[in-house]
Parts: C-alpha cells; sequence; structure tokens
C-alpha cells in the first residue's frame, strides 16, 4: 500500500478539554485494543477512504463521524487528535468543487451525489456544529507557514524499520508528547512535536517580521506571508491552550531517499531566514528561503508528472 502524499498538521487537545460524554468516551479509547496504534494510523484512516471512493457510486462523504483519534500520552495526560473523517471530506469536497470546472467535477462525482453532499453539509452548519478539524492536509509538500511553529530539537526521524536499518535519530516516539524513546515498532517518519503555547509564539513573533518583510500574499501561493501565518495563527488559536501540536510528513518521506529526509532542516532554515529577517541580513535571510524553496518545489512538482 502506498500512502498519500501527504503532510499533516494534527493538534492533541488533552481529554479533560472535552465536554462530557466525549471525555469519557476518548479516555476509554485510549486504552482500548481495538484502536489503530499511532504507527498504523495513517494507513487505516487511508485504507478506508480508498475502499468508499472505489465504490459506485463513490462514497465521498462517510454517513457517520468517525470514532477514531491519533493519541499521545505526555506524563499522566492523554492527549486527543479526533480523525474527524466526515468533517475533513465535507471540507475537502468542497475545496474541490472551488478548485476544478463543474464538468470535470462531475467525471468524478456524479452531479446527484454532489448536491447531496452539499444539501447534507449545510444542514451541519445550520446546526451550529465546528467547521475547524484538529487536521490540516497538504498534498505533496509541507506548507512554508507549518515550520514555523516548531524547532529543530523537536523533531523525531525515522529511517527504515527494525532489521533492515532502521535508525532513529532525534527526540520523540510513538505516542509519547515530545520526548522519550520509542514504544512501538517503528516506521520510516518525520514529525515534530510542539506545546501550543510556543507554536503560538513562534508565530506571534514571527508575524510582524514577515509583514514587514513579505507582506501579506501576494505571488506565488506556496511563498510564505503574513497572510497564510495569520490563518494559521487563527486556526490554533481556536483549540485548548494546554495542547500539543504536531507536523507529520506523511507520505512524503516515501518520495525522499534516507540520505534526503535525514539532511531535511526546513524547520531550522525557516528559524535562521525568520532572524535574518528581523535582523535585516539579507544575505542569509535570501539563502535560507532559497535553500527551502530547493527542497521543496521539485517536490510538489511531481504532482503533475507523467
Amino acid at each position: 500500500m502506498v500512502l498519500p502524499y501527504a503532510a499533516y498538521l494534527r493538534v492533541y487537545e488533552p481529554v479533560t478539554a472535552f465536554p462530557e460524554p466525549a471525555r469519557t468516551l476518548w479516555t476509554a479509547y485510549a486504552d482500548s485494543r481495538r484502536r489503530p496504534r499511532r504507527i498504523h494510523a495513517l494507513g487505516v484512516e487511508h485504507r478506508e477512504a480508498a475502499l468508499r471512493m472505489t465504490g459506485s457510486p463513490p462514497e465521498v462523504v462517510p454517513e457517520r463521524e468517525s470514532r477514531d483519534a491519533y493519541v499521545r500520552r505526555l506524563e499522566d495526560m492523554i492527549y486527543v487528535c479526533p480523525w474527524e473523517t466526515r468533517l475533513r471530506s465535507w471540507l475537502a469536497f468542497e475545496r474541490f468543487r472551488h478548485e476544478h470546472a463543474a464538468g470535470v467535477a462531475a467525471a468524478f462525482v456524479p452531479p446527484p451525489l454532489s448536491e447531496r453532499v452539499t444539501s447534507d453539509f449545510e444542514q451541519w452548519k445550520r446546526a451550529g456544529r465546528s467547521l475547524q478539524p484538529h487536521i490540516l492536509t497538504s498534498t505533496w509538500h509541507v506548507p512554508l507557514d507549518w515550520f514555523v511553529p516548531f524547532a529543530r530539537n523537536e523533531r523525531c526521524l525515522m529511517l527504515g524499520t527494525p532489521g533492515t536499518g532502521y535508525r532513529e535519530n532525534d527526540a520523540t516516539a510513538e505516542e509519547q508528547g515530545g520526548h522519550g524513546p520509542a514504544t512501538a515498532a517503528p516506521a520510516r517518519t518525520l514529525i515534530y512535536v510542539t506545546s501550543m503555547g510556543e507554536a503560538r509564539r513562534r508565530i506571534a513573533a514571527a508575524l510582524p517580521v514577515v509583514r514587514e518583510n513579505l507582506g501579506d500574499g501576494a505571488g506565488e501561493v506556496y511563498l510564505l506571508s503574513a497572510g497564510r501565518l495569520e490563518t494559521l495563527a487563527r486556526w490554533l488559536g481556536g483549540f485548548d491552550p494546554r495542547a500539543l501540536v504536531e507536523l507529520d510528513y506523511g507520505g512524503l518521506v516515501h518520495l525522499l531517499d534516507d540520505r534526503t529526509l535525514s539532511a531535511d532542516e526546513s524547520v531550522a532554515e525557516m528559524a535562521v531566514a525568520l532572524t535574518g529577517m528581523e535582523r535585516g541580513e539579507a544575505a542569509l535571510t535570501v539563502a535560507m528561503y532559497k535553500r527551502l524553496l530547493a527542497r521543496w518545489r521539485p517536490v510538489r512538482a511531481r504532482e503533475t508528472a507523467n
């Protein structure tokens, strides 16, 4: 199975931040043997989505919300990131319809089904339900603004699998809050984890610097901008201040060999670029920015490769 070439930004809220009965349900879920473990969860998500989309007609949005979640533990606290598959499917389908001509969209989803999905989503909105998912997805690249909330020493890099040259670099491990040895069989992955407080502080510090030097987002959509940072700050601001924030390279790790993945210092390069902007060191800023673009533009270009 090939995972989607996508990266993910996730928020894990402490289980105590959820109202009842969700708090009790997620607490029991965290100790359940049936739930997919962290290293397998993305694969399980993908298989479920593939089964829905290969049906005839495709199941664009599941009939019920997912009861699964990503789970982390830090000290005595359980942190939960619900999959929210139904909400995320609605939001993704809404983007799909806006980004493609009606004829193109109809080739993938029959118009009667599209209308029903849209009608169901409108009913959900009118009911006052939350439209803020705990997971953001980016296909074929990691947006530059996603690097800002993290620090280099918050990285967990795992290469290969046991018995095949497996190596673990840096900190963090499966289902840990950011520090400690691995507790389960590792998978090829690159993840950053930080506290919500640190994430918000770093974005708040970067915003005036970016606004002064790069503006609000004119030009290439992939570049860093104050507008995109502000959108990210608003999203993070909607969650519990005690939460954890995770950047997961997801399936993108399979587009990069071990040497390239080990040498990926995107978070550190972003931090140096922002420091250069703040100090007026244009040469340093440009050098770091060029390194980031040189790494990620070719990866994103594969989306349109034949």
